[in-house]
């Protein structure tokens, strides 16, 4: 069975030690591609190493909207020489982020060190992005949270990549998904919803259209319930635990069961819908 990981990280730092050991994992579950996303413009070229070391990375490159405070002046200009070096990248992670402004703690670490860009300049990030895919003609894959509003009203006044744009662990409503959906979007299930609190959005993707469904990890981020684990989790130097990416497997068949399928016919819809999107699908390492 073929698997396809929409959004990951596997270039984090994280999971360097872990490498050969996570990609000969990946190899045995069966995963055929995965979108790893650079975040900022620091761990682009990480990311193009990456692609060009494992056939099964595709690369995407974006400015995170937690990044865009700390963006350089000639941020467009670096985003655009990846995307020249690599006609076959995509772009993302980009998008809108209101809980790092309104809910986020000031201690938080993972935004230590960053500036947290107003929403408005966030959208402004976000839209020049936007407009680089859709003149590229290339897919967008998209963060959002606490912004699902302001990013509705942003891409309903915007040009859009003619293929689509991927909408990554969306979490928002149902009503909101029918939106974004007539404007293109899929939407990927990430394991992490599988969580006993997080019964609103499994039943959201027991019920999502067949033809926008995708899946991803976001590893190393969004680990699954231990129940649901298959493979264990990744330990960092400062002791936290990371998501093993190959648990895209048992992401999968937990998102059959819910919508009443067979983990076969859910990994072809899957595939097709993939094809559909990033219309690249890397050949087996």
């Amino acid at each position: 069975m073929k698997f396809f990981d929409a959004h990951c990280h596997y270039h984090d730092a994280w999971m360097a030690a872990h490498r050969a050991c996570v990609f000969a994992d990946l190899d045995a579950v069966g995963v055929r591609c995965a979108v790893v996303n650079g975040t900022c413009e620091a761990d682009w070229p990480a990311v193009a190493t990456l692609a060009q070391e494992f056939p099964i990375v595709a690369p995407s490159y974006g400015l995170h909207p937690w990044d865009a405070g700390n963006r350089s002046s000639d941020w467009e200009k670096n985003l655009g020489a990846q995307l020249e070096a690599n006609p076959h990248a995509f772009i993302g992670e980009i998008g809108l982020d209101r809980w790092i402004l309104e809910r986020a703690r000031p201690d938080d670490p993972r935004l230590a060190g960053l500036r947290r860009a107003p929403l408005a300049e966030q959208t402004e990030v976000f839209l020049r992005q936007l407009d680089l895919a859709t003149t590229r003609n290339r897919p967008a894959s998209i963060h959002c949270l606490d912004a699902f509003g302001p990013l509705l009203g942003a891409l309903r006044e915007a040009r859009l990549p003619v293929g689509g744009f991927l909408l990554h662990a969306y979490s928002g409503s149902a009503e909101m998904a029918k939106a974004f959906a007539d404007l293109g979007a899929f939407f990927s299930f990430n394991g992490a919803f599988l969580e006993p609190r997080k019964l609103r959005l499994r039943e959201l993707y027991a019920s999502l259209p067949a033809d926008r469904l995708l899946v991803e990890t976001d590893a190393p981020a969004m680990r699954l319930p231990s129940s649901h684990e298959k493979f264990p989790p990744l330990p960092g130097d400062d002791g936290a635990l990371a998501n093993h990416p190959a648990n895209l497997a048992a992401t999968y068949a937990a998102l059959a069961a819910l919508r009443g399928t067979t983990l076969e016919s859910l990994a072809a819809q899957v595939e097709y819908n993939f094809q559909q999107l990033f219309g690249r699908i890397a050949p087996t390492a």
